[in-house]
Formats: structure tokens, C-alpha cells, sequence
């Protein structure tokens, strides 16, 4: 049975509270990832809708013979879709549970736990002239309450709405520190509990991605042709984190992450901006210390930044669809196999926006003095189309299916070309390393010879990739102005050039050897790309059944082994010994450092040994196949615009929202969310609201996962039993979450009649 990864860089979108929806389908994922993880591990503790994906996973096994691995490696937010991503990156990462959070969602993002307490109304004369506001808001006939609270909860309703329009005014009524209280109590719930396996292959790095908007803003350059600069300042914020513990990275601290948390989610004039202040106060309270303060900081603030003066507020002001945060986390993922790779993005209300127009409006009437200013400051900044975001993938995609057809096509004629340079070698079947060392040597002459005078254009492009890498790193290593980073890349060319290593030619007009020289010391780039090259054609003969992949462990192990001693270079902390005033001390200091030569010998002997030790008649194969590696490069690193083959797939999108999950009920948010009222924020004033948005957020997100899913399989299940199965998984889902969801008893029941009798009963009978 051949294995296939389904990877899913997830996207999640602000909403406000809202946020207890999403929670539902974030807590999804996690469930799926969690069955996905039991199947390759032999694991059989699993709840009742774990093993509904379970099911759904294995049916996928047997009726087309691919075992499927699911795992989330891309996680990003903004505001409240900032918070679930943060947690759900913690429970991947750290094997953690996200039950303590779904407490978390119901019992504390309510008025009553988030209003600061200088906010709160001490008396009922406090404000007294503000109370008939309050009586009008909450009491009156055929209002919001009346028309969207069940009777059982419009007391409660009535009665915080109240609280909430008698708190002070011209400040924001909910409490910073209040916030992040509890987002640091989550944790440390979520840690307190037995952990789980880490939802993870070993390798597989997570990253972790929320957008916040800095008030104050900072200034960036611009380069123009006149004025050759320009000062501009700039708004947008991205706080990364990432878990790769191959690499010695691991997500940040609980107090680093709730800083993060708190700062995507600080709506402007609900809650006051976020200060480093604050946090620190935070952790002194509770007798934590901030480990990783300044390294956090230095990660996503700009140098020379005063972080006492900032004031951060929520991401989604300016960007509320995270998918270049997502898109920039795509380079350098490792491919051990065939992989579908989804953008998957949680938009909790489609369509719907903050400004609604006059009964009877309609929407292309001009907007009035009011709709448009607010429409300015509110809506529109954050409401952008994600058109600019898609194209670009799908241009990645373009990209990817067009080097695919040159890979296939070059195949044939590769081979040849390898079998004519070593298909009479005696010794071919039993490598050693200095037989390997010279094969190789003798592979990389002929391919350039025979690549003509495109040999030329491939090694410019391969010099400028790993000079600009190299001044990038240093960059970051040493946090380089953008004059002072702008001086050491000239340098860096001009000591490439002062050494003669630009003056390169097509092969037979003579060999540059300080080129060679150059390549052979600094192209870590290119090692990578070959052994990746060389994992994934092993990975296909497993998967085409030509060899065992018991039998191809040790190169398998080999190839990794050496694959993360290349990437380890290319880590910026590295970089932070060599001098940056001295282009040419600076070069130095990497060859000696990274000395590639040798590691090229050890490379050549782990695999000698590890392929000796395949059965004879796939040793040659495995061989071949790694010396044929520069016949593709030169042909493909074009293509690629200097970027490596990583996953190697086109990407798909796919949307989870109340409009695309309409098995048990039409109408999307407006006929299933209680979040939405009140400008998103009804569910910060009702549990009942809350436990309402919670349960369709679980049903909305199985029901889309399940459809994901089963999309990846080489042929799609009849509709028949994919009905089915998301029958079984919203039954499962109700049983386990009744006993919770104490104050929407009535909704279980509407649920079970409208399963029983809709179109997915109908659909789920038939199979």
C-alpha cells in the first residue's frame, strides 16, 4: 500500500467572538489529525468521532490502496482565528489536549469575565443617565434580543447588555490584562493534563503565523531612483513562531505565545492596545520567568524598535486573511512521499460585514455620510477579496505541473545518458565512498557538457541564489539596517567578482576554476536538492511496489541524516560569528566552517554503506539515480527561479464555512450562528450563544474535513456513503458533547430530527 500525506497549511480568519465557533473547527482538525496519527501508529485509543476519521481514513485504505497521513505543518490567524490557530499549533506540537480550551471558550469569553474591572458598574447610580440607553438596547419590543435569544437566555442577555452599555465610556470596556489571564491560564491547563503523542512525523517542522497591527507604526525605507530613498512608515506585523526540534526550535514560551494571542486579538475600542508592559506584569504575577523576552521580541520587531513604546492592536485591521503568511512558510518543507498539499482557510461568515444596510436598502444604493466613514475605518481595510493571494498559488501550482512534464519527460533520456556513462562499470553494484566521489565528479561534467551553452545561465542563476541567501542570512544573524545590509550584498559581489568567479562560460570554452572552487565550497542549496531528489525517488519505488521499504531503511536513513546536517547550515544563528565588515573574511569564515568537502565524502560513504546494503537488484537504480541528479537540476532550477523541490505538488484550496457545510441545515451563518448579532460580539453575552456556535463549529468542520478528506483519495467515494459516514460523525459528535452543552438542550434535538429526515438521511439510506 503506497503512503500520500495530506498537508494542510490552515488560515484562520478574524471574527470576534465568533471565535467560539472556529474553535469547534479548529478542535476538528485536531481530532483528525489525532486518527490519522492512531492509524499509522497501531493506536485504538479513540473517542467516538476520532473514530468516525478513523473509519474514514481506512476506508480510503482499503478501497484504493493509499494510506493516507494527515498533519497540519502551516498554521496562521489573525484576531480570533489568532488564538485557535496559537493552541492548535500547541497541541500539535506538544502533543497537548484542546479540551481545557473549549472550557475556556464557554465559561470565560463572556462580558462578565473580560470587562475590566475599573470598567465595571459599581452601583446602579453609576452612569445613572446612561440607563435608559441600556433599558432601550436590552427591553425594547422586537429588538435584537427578542428576535435572536431564545426566552431561556434573554434575562441573561438583557442583563449584561446592560452592564456592558453602563461601563465607562471613551475607553475600551474589556480588560487587557484580563484577556491575557486567561489565554495564559489555557495553557497552563492544557499542560497540566496528560499529554498525548506529538501530532508530528519526526522532521516535520510547524510553522505558526498571527497578524497584529502596530499603532504607532515604524518607519521602513524605500529606494527610488530620486530621492534614492524614502522613509515610510509601516503598520503590519507578523509575530512566526516555529517547531522544528531537528533544528533546535521549539514554539515559544506559554508567556511568548499569550503575548501573541493577546496582541492579534485586541479589538480596537473593546480592548486597549497591547503593551510589552503588560505581559511583563503578567508573568510577575504570576511568578513566571520570561525566558525568551528579548529573543521573542527581536523575532518580528524591527531593529532599533523601542518595545516599551509599543501599542499593538488586531491583526485583522489590516490583514484579516493571512494567506501570505501562510505562503512564505511553504519553502524548505521535507518530502518523504507523494503529498496533496490544501490551503484550507476558516472564514466564519461569508459575506456578512459589520455595516448593515437600512431595512429595505439595497445594497447598490451610495452609502450614506456615516456607512461610508465607517465602512472606511472598519470593514473595508480587512474585508479585501484573497483574489491577489490565490493567483499566486495557483501560478506556484502553474509552475510546478510545468516542471513535472519536463521531470517525466527528461526521464527517459536521463537514464540513457547515465546508462552510456556507467552501464558497463564493473564495480557499479558494490560502491564504495571514493568510487561514489569520482561517479559523481565524472556525472556533474557530463551533464554540463551536455547542457551546451545553458550550462552558463544555470550557474549564474546558482551564484546569485547562494549570494543573496548568504547576505540574507547574514542579515538576519546580525539584524542589519536596510543601508547596512545594502553595503554587505555589494560587497559580497564585488569580492565574487574581484576573485573572478561571475566570468563563467559554456562548457568546452574553457572551465572557470574559481566557479568551481566556489560551488563546490558555498552550493548547500544544491545538496539539498539532490538528496531530497533522491528521498523522493525512493519513496516512489516503495510506493510502485518495486522494493520493500524495509529493505531501503538504511538510505532512507542515510539521506535524512545528511539532509538535516545541510539545512543546519543554512540556520541564521550560525551566521552570527562571521564578520560582516569583511566580504572576503566573511566568505572565509563559511568555507572553513561548513568545510563541504568533507561533508560531501561523509555524504558519499553513508550512502556506499547504506545502499551495499539493498538488494542487488535495486542497488543500481538508487545509484543512478543520485548521480543523475545535475541532468535534472540544470533543467528544473530555472524553472524554479532558484527555489528548491520541496513538495513538488500543485496546491489546492479549500474553505470551511457555514455556507459550505449545509448537510444538516441550509441557510449558512444566518441560519445557524448566534455570533453573528450584535456586530459579531452576541456570543460574549450568552453561554448560551456560545455553546450554540461551539457545536456547529464541530458539525461545520467535520462535515468539510470529511469532504477534504475523501477528495485526496485517486478515486472519489460514491456520495452514498461519504453521506454516511458524516452521519456517523454528527451522531458521534452529539453524544459526546450533550452532557456539556447544558443550556441548548432544545438544539440537539431540532439536530437529531433534522439528520433523521433531510437530504443526508435520504443519501446515507441509499448506501
Amino acid at each position: 500500500m503506497r503512503e500520500k500525506e495530506l498537508r494542510l497549511a490552515l488560515v484562520c480568519y478574524g471574527g470576534i467572538s465568533l471565535a467560539v465557533y472556529m474553535h469547534g473547527i479548529t478542535k476538528e482538525v485536531w481530532k483528525l489529525t489525532r486518527a490519522s496519527h492512531a492509524l499509522h501508529a497501531g493506536d485504538e485509543n479513540l473517542l467516538p468521532s476520532e473514530r468516525v476519521y478513523f473509519e474514514v481514513l481506512d476506508h480510503i485504505a482499503q478501497r484504493c490502496d493509499v494510506k493516507l497521513r494527515v498533519l497540519t505543518d502551516i498554521i496562521t490567524g489573525a484576531s480570533a482565528g489568532g488564538i485557535n490557530g496559537i493552541f492548535l499549533a500547541q497541541a500539535i506540537a506538544k502533543g497537548q489536549s484542546l479540551e481545557p480550551l473549549t472550557q475556556l471558550w464557554l465559561e470565560k469569553a463572556d462580558v462578565d469575565q473580560l470587562l475590566d474591572p475599573n470598567a465595571r458598574p459599581m452601583s446602579r447610580l453609576t452612569k445613572f443617565w446612561a440607563a435608559p440607553i441600556a433599558w432601550f438596547v436590552g427591553r425594547q419590543s422586537g429588538g435584537t434580543v427578542d428576535t435572536t435569544v431564545g426566552a431561556e437566555a434573554r434575562a441573561e442577555v438583557r442583563t449584561k447588555l446592560g452592564e456592558f452599555v453602563r461601563a465607562r465610556w471613551f475607553e475600551p470596556p474589556f480588560g487587557g490584562t484580563e484577556l491575557s489571564k486567561i489565554l495564559l491560564n489555557a495553557f497552563h491547563a492544557m499542560a497540566n493534563q496528560i499529554s498525548g503523542p506529538i501530532l508530528l512525523p519526526p522532521g516535520q517542522p510547524l510553522d505558526l503565523a498571527v497578524t497584529v497591527t502596530d499603532f504607532n507604526g515604524h518607519p521602513e525605507t524605500l529606494r527610488l531612483n530620486s530621492p534614492p530613498e524614502v522613509k515610510e512608515q509601516e503598520h503590519r506585523l507578523v509575530i512566526r513562531f516555529r517547531h522544528d526540534p531537528d533544528q533546535g526550535e521549539t514554539l515559544g514560551s506559554a508567556i511568548s505565545l499569550t503575548f501573541a494571542g493577546r496582541a492579534t486579538s485586541s479589538f480596537p475600542g473593546a480592548f486597549p492596545p497591547l503593551s510589552v508592559g503588560e505581559i511583563d506584569r503578567l508573568a510577575r504575577s504570576a511568578g513566571l520567568n520570561w525566558d525568551d523576552r528579548d529573543i521573542f521580541l527581536s523575532s518580528f520587531l524591527p531593529k532599533g524598535t523601542d518595545a516599551t513604546g509599543l501599542a499593538l492592536i488586531d491583526g485583522s485591521v489590516l490583514a484579516n486573511a493571512p494567506f501570505q503568511a501562510a505562503i512564505d512558510a511553504l519553502p524548505d518543507r521535507p518530502a518523504r512521499r507523494e503529498v496533496d498539499r490544501r490551503f484550507v482557510f476558516i472564514d466564519p461568515k461569508p459575506g456578512i460585514t459589520a455595516i448593515q444596510l437600512p431595512r429595505g436598502a439595497r445594497r447598490s444604493s451610495a452609502p450614506g455620510f456615516f456607512t461610508a466613514i465607517l465602512g472606511s475605518m472598519s470593514d473595508l481595510p480587512r474585508e479585501q477579496p484573497i483574489r491577489d493571494n490565490l493567483d499566486a498559488l495557483h501560478q506556484r501550482s502553474i509552475r510546478i505541473r510545468r516542471m513535472q512534464h519536463v521531470m517525466d519527460a527528461l526521464e527517459p533520456e536521463v537514464e540513457s545518458r547515465i546508462q552510456s556513462l556507467f552501464g558497463r562499470t564493473f564495480f557499479l553494484n558494490t560502491p564504495t565512498p571514493k568510487r561514489v566521489a569520482a561517479w559523481r565528479a565524472k556525472a556533474q561534467e557530463r551533464a554540463a557538457m551536455d547542457a551546451g551553452y545553458a550550462y552558463a545561465g544555470y550557474a549564474h542563476l546558482k551564484l546569485s541564489t547562494i549570494l543573496e541567501g548568504l547576505a540574507d542570512l547574514a542579515n538576519r544573524a546580525h539584524q542589519l539596517d536596510d543601508v547596512q545590509a545594502e553595503q554587505f550584498r555589494a560587497a559580497l559581489w564585488q569580492e565574487v567578482r574581484r576573485q573572478g568567479i561571475d566570468r563563467i562560460s559554456a562548457p568546452g570554452a574553457g572551465k572557470n576554476e574559481p566557479t568551481i572552487h566556489f560551488l563546490k565550497e558555498y552550493d548547500v542549496g544544491f545538496r539539498i536538492r539532490r538528496l531530497r531528489f533522491l528521498a523522493r525517488a525512493v519513496t516512489h519505488m516503495v510506493d510502485q511496489g518495486d522494493i520493500k521499504e524495509l529493505s531501503v531503511q538504511p538510505v532512507i536513513k542515510a539521506i535524512y541524516a545528511a539532509l538535516g546536517d545541510f539545512i543546519d547550515l543554512q540556520n541564521a544563528a550560525r551566521f552570527k560569528p562571521y564578520p560582516v565588515d569583511n566580504a572576503a573574511a566573511f566568505l572565509n569564515a563559511i568555507a572553513t566552517d561548513q568545510n563541504l568537502t568533507a561533508k560531501d565524502d561523509l555524504v558519499d560513504a553513508a550512502l556506499a554503506v547504506a545502499i551495499a546494503q539493498c538488494p542487488k537488484a535495486q542497488r543500481r537504480q538508487i545509484l543512478l539515480t543520485y548521480l543523475g541528479f545535475p541532468f535534472f537540476d540544470i533543467a528544473t532550477l530555472p524553472m524554479l527561479q532558484g527555489e528548491g523541490l520541496e513538495e513538488f505538488n500543485p496546491i489546492k484550496v479549500d474553505r470551511i464555512s457555514p455556507d459550505d457545510a449545509q448537510s444538516i441545515r441550509a441557510g449558512g451563518a444566518t441560519a445557524t450562528l448566534k455570533g453573528i448579532e450584535l456586530n459579531s460580539f452576541g456570543a460574549f453575552f450568552s453561554r448560551k450563544y456560545r455553546e450554540n456556535d461551539y457545536l456547529w463549529g464541530r458539525l461545520h468542520g467535520a462535515e468539510r474535513l470529511i469532504d477534504i478528506v475523501c477528495s485526496t483519495a485517486p478515486s472519489h467515494a460514491p456520495k452514498e456513503e461519504i453521506a454516511a459516514l458524516k452521519r456517523r460523525m454528527f451522531e458521534a459528535i452529539l453524544a459526546e458533547e450533550e452532557g456539556r452543552l447544558t443550556c441548548i438542550p432544545n438544539l440537539f434535538s431540532e439536530i437529531r430530527h433534522e439528520i433523521s429526515n433531510g437530504v443526508l438521511a435520504k443519501a446515507a439510506t441509499k448506501a
